[in-house]
């Protein structure tokens, strides 16, 4: 539920002018400098439990792990996550960080587009581990790794939200 102090008119308003200023029509908008996401890298508290939350449960195959450059004894590990993507962890050892949280700057989901049948099975294999989720709009489940990072599997196509292009 929105907080009631928020104009929420205004905040319409307002990105109703960020969209006509800014949004080029398809057509119009340059093609991006980036070739792709190369990896989204979060932190693990457990490398092991992570592979086999990340392996087993949602099979996205690991694909490497090696010694952090920046922090000896620390992992970093990735897997595939189709078309070409990483999703990357390292482990901190000693460092003692604390739990997973939301605050400006940080992460709040990271969404990953699986196909329609995938996506069934996935939540099934979710259901069967007892892992919660948030159904939402028919096509999302949200839930949470072991640390509590926040995952989307959307079946919509790459580009496409909710019947929406986005791309």
């Amino acid at each position: 539920m929105a907080d009631s102090t928020i104009d929420l008119p205004a905040i319409e308003a307002e990105r109703e002018r960020i969209r006509a200023k800014h949004l080029r029509p398809r057509g119009e908008r340059p093609p991006s400098t980036a070739r792709g996401v190369h990896h989204v890298a979060v932190l693990s508290s457990d490398v092991e439990r992570t592979v086999r939350f990340y392996q087993d449960v949602l099979e996205f195959p690991l694909t490497d792990i090696f010694e952090n450059r920046d922090y000896q004894g620390s992992n970093h590990f990735f897997f595939d996550i189709g078309n070409g993507n990483l999703l990357a962890f390292f482990d901190f050892p000693g460092l003692g960080l604390g739990p997973y949280a939301e605050v400006l700057g940080g992460l709040h989901h990271i969404s990953i587009s699986v196909e329609p049948e995938t996506w069934e099975r996935l939540k099934a294999k979710l259901d069967v581990e007892g892992i919660e989720y948030l159904l939402e709009s028919g096509s999302s489940i949200y839930f949470r790794d072991p640390d509590g990072t926040r995952l989307e599997l959307i079946s919509d196509p790459l580009g496409e939200m909710y019947g929406t292009e986005v791309l």
